[in-house]
């Protein structure tokens, strides 16, 4: 990873927006309601273990290599199109991968994160 002040605050204010992502998630997961609930609730719920998971290795592993971030989480809202919301995120995170995690290691775990997530919108378009 480029060690710029500038490279360090971009990817900070990632892994900030990755946990606010998967905090969005839990609030998709508890309002969730009609025909395909329960399997919507299973589906998110293991799709935030995963995440969960996924998010712990990548602080883990960018601290490794760049010292202590100051991540801040932005405030979490519960989207109104939650498959709208799960594609943007997706998205950002093809976007910026290989900008903020250069190395084959961080791309694995940034893979695993996409895959999650296209698990996870699998699961719930199916139920549309």
């Amino acid at each position: 990873m480029a060690n710029t002040k500038q490279n360090k605050t971009a990817v900070a204010d990632f892994l900030g927006e990755f946990i606010s992502f998967r905090n969005s998630l839990k609030l998709i997961h508890w309002s969730i309601t009609g025909k395909g609930s329960y399997e919507a609730h299973i589906s998110l719920d293991q799709a935030i273990d995963s995440l969960a998971d996924i998010t712990d290795r990548l602080v883990e592993t960018t601290f490794a290599l760049e010292g202590t971030l100051n991540i801040v989480i932005p405030e979490t809202s519960r989207p109104k199109n939650y498959i709208e919301h799960i594609e943007s995120v997706y998205q950002h995170i093809e976007d910026r991968r290989e900008e903020l995690f250069p190395e084959s290691f961080s791309q694995s775990i940034i893979d695993d994160a996409q895959e999650a997530i296209q698990q996870l919108l699998f699961r719930l378009k199916r139920l549309e």
